[in-house]
């Protein structure tokens, strides 16, 4: 890598480290990008050409929190391990990204933003939806396995995601309670995995 390339890759985090400060203290309404740049002590033509609109920069940030937390725990479906195995350490990654403070923060800010605009949530929405996530890879291939029910994947995935979500992510956010308990964590992964697995492991 030049000099260049990484005094470039320094700006961009220098970016979107500002940006996530803007969107946390200030929400995405009141969030400009002439502060972005302000704060991250760039150039608005550096700015911009990183990042072309307001959306653009927010859909990244929301990107690398996904991707910080993927990167944590082995995602891909295992023919050899036992599937109550997998899909705990499957549900403890999701819970791990579910309770990260920036997650959460900028969960609120994402729906403060999209309420009142269905067209800027469906993109937002598209733009997370253009990789597969974890869980339901991890369906698919047990599936092609035989070892999970076949039928409508996405709709498995949901279905095990909202048990964990119902609990520790929607009260947090929407409500302000308290994340989970590490314990409290593994008890809602496990009771999750196991109410799934009930209905969907082949016998």
């Amino acid at each position: 890598m030049t000099p260049a390339q990484r005094l470039t890759d320094r700006k961009r985090e220098a970016i979107v480290q500002a940006a996530v400060a803007e969107f946390r203290s200030h929400g995405f309404e009141a969030t400009s990008m002439d502060k972005v740049a302000a704060t991250a002590e760039v150039s608005k033509r550096t700015l911009y050409n990183h990042f072309a609109s307001k959306e653009d920069l927010f859909a990244e940030i929301l990107m690398q929190l996904w991707h910080r937390s993927a990167s944590q725990v082995e995602l891909a479906y295992r023919a050899e391990q036992p599937l109550r195995e997998q899909l705990l350490a499957l549900m403890l990654q999701k819970l791990a990204m579910l309770s990260h403070d920036d997650f959460i923060d900028l969960a609120r800010v994402a729906i403060a933003a999209t309420i009142h605009s269905p067209e800027r949530a469906q993109d937002m929405l598209a733009r997370l939806g253009e990789k597969e996530s974890g869980v339901l890879a991890w369906i698919k291939a047990a599936q092609k396995d035989g070892r999970i029910k076949a039928g409508d994947a996405a709709l498995a995935a949901q279905q095990l995601e909202s048990l964990v979500k119902g609990a520790a992510f929607w009260p947090q956010v929407t409500m302000g309670q308290p994340k989970l308990a590490p314990k409290a964590q593994k008890q809602l992964a496990a009771a999750a995995v196991d109410l799934f697995l009930s209905h969907y492991a082949k016998a």
